[in-house]
């Protein structure tokens, strides 16, 4: 076995640089054009829509090319490059058609980045170090994220929104050299895409045949279950940051892209011990207790976000989505590889349910920018935290524990039979 010692800290480096890039620029693209470009929301939700379709046609085919390929870092650096050329270009841009096509381009290319890291992190450590991987994979994503709010949001007050633009291309290239320190034959592509076993030449499972993926989704019931919870999870929660940043920014224009830092940095710092409780106990408690949790505190948040328009309150009540998206990003590959355990489709089921995942995100948006113009933004908030409950009461109902107990209970034997190993080497 290839010692993944070196590999796993450039994983390390690559889920913390990664952070800032894999989800665009998001809610800081929302505030940059209603600040500077000064767009309407309407606009606004519909090319940040426009853009999350994009990346919702990319997400099968960015699966079925990480299950398929035995280039995964290659993926990975291609990516990350569109994006920095998305980001450095923008500044110069106003055209909402120019804009449109370009934050397209941008989110089909992020399609690639959780798969390609799920994989690798799978193929590198195999299916029992899976789930403490992941735990920690997302506890550097997180601290990557809350790092890079914080200096964009010295950055946009000290040199105005433009400057995330720059911040985000910096992480991008750090990002290439930090894939760049992943050995190719540090991954088994078997294992990486959810065999049994394998080797490190490219065979799959020593040719076995794996089944399609639109065979594996149709064919598994809790797989669709966990995909229209996800969907609507993401429909709840895409849109409340860009309209806490949105209402920020009418306040204060000149502090709303640092606001929204801070609302980002606070989200981010309660995720890292999130993802942390993940890969600590989702293998002893299982996963549906905690993927309850994550869907209890979203309706809560939009509810809050109602009561007050006090800039202290909004970030406080941001906090709440750290728990949330926190424990439901460590969970999401965890669920479907408990679900495709075996079938060789992994990162196509990944695609998949980020398919839906990203379906309900850019309907948020542009949903939740029409309420605002109609009605207000309380009732944008109101309307995110009711589909949120019903998301609560399909996983609840329906939604069977998907953790393997046998697979579970083997794994925490050996790490009793290693520690007891251990012990007795030091005695």
């Amino acid at each position: 076995m290839t010692d993944v010692a070196g590999p796993n800290r450039s994983l390390d480096l690559l889920n913390f640089f990664l952070a800032d890039v894999r989800d665009g620029l998001g809610p800081y693209l929302a505030i940059y054009l209603l600040t500077v470009q000064h767009w309407n929301e309407a606009d606004i939700g519909l090319v940040m829509t426009l853009a999350g379709l994009a990346g919702i046609a990319a997400q099968v085919p960015a699966g079925a090319l990480v299950d398929g390929t035995r280039y995964k870092r290659a993926v990975i650096v291609v990516a990350a490059l569109l994006v920095t050329v998305g980001s450095l270009t923008l500044p110069w841009l106003n055209s909402f058609t120019v804009v449109a096509v370009l934050q397209s381009a941008v989110g089909a290319a992020g399609a690639v980045f959780p798969p390609a890291i799920a994989a690798i992190t799978l193929g590198m450590l195999g299916p029992r170090a899976f789930v403490r991987r992941v735990g920690r994979n997302e506890s550097f994503n997180h601290a990557g994220n809350a790092v890079a709010a914080l200096l964009a949001g010295l950055a946009a007050y000290a040199f105005g929104p433009v400057a995330v633009f720059w911040l985000m291309t910096a992480m991008a290239l750090c990002s290439i050299a930090a894939t760049a320190g992943i050995p190719a034959n540090a991954i088994d592509h078997a294992v990486a895409r959810g065999l049994h076993g394998g080797n490190h030449d490219g065979n799959h499972g020593g040719g076995r045949e794996a089944p399609s993926g639109l065979c594996v989704i149709l064919g598994c019931r809790p797989l669709l279950i966990f995909g229209g919870c996800a969907a609507l999870f993401h429909f709840a929660n895409a849109a409340m940051l860009p309209l806490v940043g949105q209402k920020l920014a009418m306040k204060d224009p000149a502090l709303g892209t640092s606001l929204m830092s801070f609302c980002i940095v606070a989200a981010q710092l309660v995720m890292v011990p999130m993802a942390m409780l993940v890969g600590a106990r989702a293998d002893r408690w299982g996963r549906k207790p905690l993927l309850l949790a994550a869907f209890l505190v979203l309706p809560v948040r939009g509810v809050l976000y109602t009561l007050s328009d006090n800039s202290a309150w909004l970030v406080g009540v941001q906090l709440l989505d750290g728990v949330g998206a926190g424990l439901f990003g460590a969970l999401f590959p965890l669920v479907v590889a408990d679900l495709t355990e075996g079938t060789g489709r992994f990162n196509v089921s990944q695609g998949a349910i980020a398919t839906l995942q990203g379906i309900g995100a850019s309907l948020s948006t542009a949903a939740a920018g029409q309420m605002v113009v109609r009605e207000g933004y309380s009732a944008a908030f109101l309307m995110l935290a009711a589909a949120a409950g019903v998301a609560l009461l399909l996983a609840a109902l329906l939604l069977p524990e998907t953790r393997n107990v046998g697979a579970a209970e083997a794994g925490e034997d050996d790490m009793a039979s290693a520690d007891a190993a251990k012990a007795a080497s030091e005695a």
